[in-house]
């Protein structure tokens, strides 16, 4: 789970990453890449965590370097459900980590019995993830927006843990 002795490593990783992340998802806006801003953010995401309303992990080699991140928010005890939301690093990506680490996520007893999610429709290997790990395509946002040039809709997600079964993959883990 995310720790306060995390943020420098955090920060750094969201720093190489930018360009790549921001190729497939809307910008997190240029404050979150400015030390004082982030930390302040960072700091605000140990009280959600703190409070169960928000689950933030990180994902790290063995060496303890972040390869990713992937979070369970808008957590609510009472309904079971939580949105969730993943990324990986450029340069692990297509080793089948952000499989593994959402198998990881949802063998997990967190009482959670419905989490949403969403990616963009150039996301492709997000929506693989999310496919290969029980998650159902529930919509395409109507909303069309432009990101780096090219036009892309919301791409919605649904997992249910009575009706899940994740798919066999090819990649070893």
């Amino acid at each position: 789970m995310l720790q306060e002795v995390d943020a420098q490593d955090l920060f750094d990783f969201e720093i190489k990453n930018r360009g790549f992340f921001e190729r497939m998802v809307p910008s997190r806006g240029d404050d979150y890449y400015i030390w004082e801003s982030f930390i302040k953010r960072h700091q605000a995401l140990l009280k959600e965590q703190v409070s169960g309303l928000s689950h933030f992990y990180l994902i790290k080699d063995t060496e303890g370097k972040i390869v990713g991140r992937i979070n369970l928010v808008d957590i609510n005890q009472t309904t079971g459900t939580a949105e969730l939301g993943f990324r990986v690093g450029e340069a692990f990506v297509g080793k089948g980590i952000g499989n593994k680490a959402l198998r990881m996520l949802l063998n997990t007893d967190l009482d959670i019995t419905q989490i949403t999610a969403k990616t963009t429709t150039v996301n492709k290997a997000s929506q693989k993830v999310l496919q290969n790990n029980g998650f159902v395509q529930t919509a395409i946002g109507e909303e069309e927006f432009e990101m780096n040039g090219q036009k892309m809709k919301f791409v919605h997600y649904l997992w249910e843990k009575e009706n899940s079964t994740p798919k066999k993959n090819k990649t070893s883990t």
